[in-house]
C-alpha cells in the first residue's frame, strides 16, 4: 500500500487534518516504522493553538507526534542493526545538519500509520513494555528525567519542589522519589493533580493559592527551603513563587515553555543567596531513554497509570480537545493507528 493516514498540521492556519498522504520510503541509513502508539502532548496542543511554532520546519505542514513506538517494517540502504518486526521506541528528535530537530515539530512525526527515523534515533523496546508505555518515555518521562538528573543535578535527601503535576510533573514526582529526593513537594491548583502527585510518591501537595504555602514549605524542609525547584507549568507567577521558597544556593529549573519575560523580584536577595536559574529542554535522548528503559524493565518505576486513554488516529483532533480542556484529567492520551 503506497498511501497512509496521517494527522497533519498546516502551520500558517493552525489547521489539523487527518488525511491520506504518500507512505514514506526509507532512504540510506533510515528505518520505516509501523506506528503502534503515539502520545498526545501539551506541546502538540500548543503547536495547534499557535503558542509554539516550529523553528526548523522546511515546509508549511508537518505530521505531529514526537512520542512514538512501533515495529520496524523496512530498512534503507546501509542499515544493518535493525530488522523487520523489531519492536522499537523512537527518539523525540535527532541531529540534522548539526542542529537538534524535534520529531513532529521540525520534521514529520508519528501521528501516522508509518514514521521514518534515522537508524541512529531509535532503541529496542523490550517485549515486557507495552507500546503505549514505551511511546511516552521519549518526552513525558525523559524530559523530567533529564531535568532532574542532568540540569538540576538532584542529590539524594535534597528537598525538591515540583510546580505543575500534569503530564510531565507527575512523572517528575515519581522520578524524584526514585533518586532519593526528600521531601518531594508538589504544587498544583488542581485537586485531582495534587491527589495524583500524592498517590505516586509526593510527601506533600500544595495549592499555589494557599496563603500558608511558604510557611508549609519551610516546615517541611526544617526551615531550610528547597534545594531545587522545577517549573513544569511555564507560568511567570510559578517561577516567582518557586524562587521565594528556594534555599541558599538553590536552583530553579525551567522546564515548562513560555514566551513571557522572566523576572526576579528581589535581585539583591537572589545574588546574596547565590541562587541559580537553569533552562532545560528535552534530554540527552540516547542516554536518558536507555536509562529509563532499564528502570522500567527492572521494575524500579511504573508509569502505566499515566496512560489515561487510547484513541484511534482518526480522532486526533478529539484527543487534542480532551487534553486542552482536561476532560477526565488526562496525563497522557495515546493515538493508535
Amino acid at each position: 500500500m503506497d498511501r497512509m493516514l496521517a494527522a497533519r498540521l498546516h502551520v500558517p492556519s493552525r489547521t489539523l487534518r487527518v488525511e491520506e498522504v504518500p507512505r514514506p520510503r526509507p532512504g540510506p541509513d533510515e528505518v520505516l516504522v509501523k506506528v503502534e502508539a503515539a502520545g498526545v502532548c501539551l506541546s502538540d496542543v500548543h503547536l495547534i493553538d499557535g503558542t509554539l511554532s516550529p523553528v526548523l520546519l522546511r515546509e508549511d505542514t508537518v505530521t505531529l507526534g514526537h512520542e512514538v513506538s512501533g515495529t520496524v517494517v523496512e530498512t534503507g540502504a546501509g542499515v544493518t542493526r535493525w530488522t523487520t518486526g523489531q519492536r522499537v521506541v523512537l527518539h523525540a528528535g535527532e541531529l540534522r545538519d548539526g542542529a537538534p530537530h524535534t520529531r513532529g515539530v521540525d520534521y514529520d512525526g508519528g501521528w501516522a500509520e508509518y514514521a521514518l527515523s534515522s537508524a541512529h534515533a531509535l532503541l529496542p523496546l523490550p517485549d515486557t513494555i507495552p507500546f503505549e508505555l514505551g511511546a511516552i518515555l521519549p518526552d513525558a518521562v525523559s524530559t523530567p528525567w533529564g531535568a532532574i538528573t542532568a540540569t538540576g543535578a538532584v542529590r539524594p535527601a535534597e528537598a525538591v519542589g515540583v510546580w505543575g503535576a500534569g503530564g510531565l510533573g507527575v512523572h517528575a514526582v515519581q522520578l524524584l522519589r526514585a533518586v532519593g529526593a526528600c521531601p518531594v513537594i508538589a504544587v498544583d491548583p488542581s485537586t485531582a493533580a495534587r491527589e495524583r502527585a500524592l498517590a505516586v510518591g509526593a510527601d506533600l501537595a500544595l495549592d499555589p493559592a494557599d496563603p500558608e504555602l511558604r510557611a508549609r514549605v519551610r516546615t517541611a524542609t526544617g526551615g531550610a527551603g528547597l534545594a531545587a525547584a522545577f517549573d513544569f507549568a511555564g507560568v511567570p507567577a510559578v517561577r516567582e513563587q518557586a524562587l521565594s521558597v528556594l534555599a541558599p544556593k538553590g536552583r530553579l529549573v525551567l522546564v515548562g515553555l513560555t514566551d513571557k519575560p522572566l523576572s526576579v523580584t528581589n535581585g539583591t536577595r537572589f545574588s546574596y543567596l547565590q541562587q541559580r536559574i537553569l533552562g532545560h529542554y528535552g534530554s540527552d535522548m540516547p542516554v536518558a531513554l536507555l536509562e529509563l528503559l532499564r528502570l522500567v524493565q527492572g521494575g524500579r518505576v511504573d508509569f502505566s497509570a499515566s496512560i489515561s486513554g487510547v484513541l484511534p488516529l482518526a480522532q486526533a483532533a478529539r484527543a487534542v480537545e480532551m487534553l486542552e480542556k482536561k476532560e477526565g484529567d488526562p496525563v497522557r492520551l495515546i493515538l493508535r493507528p
